[in-house]
């Protein structure tokens, strides 16, 4: 005969659904964009496939590598594009700047460019109630994308002006702040 009480213990306790609009990012290199996010998605994690072979058929088997996605924040824009310049200017010292002060580190206090290069950032997801409930660290980021910037005279609703920064990371790690209640 199952054991019913079990059954009802294994159940979710917790059943509010999860809010979209409960998070704050905040980026170490770029803290002006933190105030002014609007969105940030947790990336995927694909897991590679390995085939293992035999002579009626292939059998799928779960690989060794993990692959994640790319993080995307979207903005607003502030009116003095202090939080845009900051993604762009961390870019251009990445890539191929204009001047040799483009390419020295953003960090005064650090000399090194490489060692300067990436900053962690951290994903605070609340609750429906707007407790924490769980830190993602994003380790080692740096952007490789910054989207354009729409101007047009021919607006007749004011609508802010937003961007679109993609990172790339090491790794993310979910540290949970609540207890397991499942």
């Amino acid at each position: 005969m199952p054991d019913f009480n079990n059954a009802f213990d294994r159940q979710i306790k917790n059943r509010n659904f999860l809010s979209p609009a409960g998070f704050k990012f905040s980026l170490a290199k770029a803290p002006k964009v933190d105030f002014f996010s609007q969105s940030v998605s947790i990336p995927n994690i694909d897991l590679g496939v390995a085939v293992q072979t035999t002579y009626l058929r292939d059998i799928p088997v779960p690989g060794d590598k993990l692959t994640y996605g790319d993080l995307d924040i979207e903005f607003f824009i502030d009116e003095n594009l202090d939080n845009y310049l900051q993604i762009e200017r961390w870019m251009r010292s990445l890539g191929y700047p204009e001047t040799l002060g483009e390419a020295v580190s953003l960090d005064p206090g650090v000399d090194d460019v490489l060692l300067n290069s990436r900053s962690d950032g951290t994903l605070i997801v609340y609750n429906s109630s707007f407790n924490a409930i769980a830190k993602i660290f994003f380790r080692d980021m740096f952007p490789v994308s910054l989207t354009s910037v729409p101007f047009t005279a021919s607006a007749t609703d004011i609508n802010y002006i937003m961007a679109t920064a993609t990172f790339k990371y090491t790794i993310f790690n979910v540290e949970t702040l609540t207890k397991d209640e499942s």
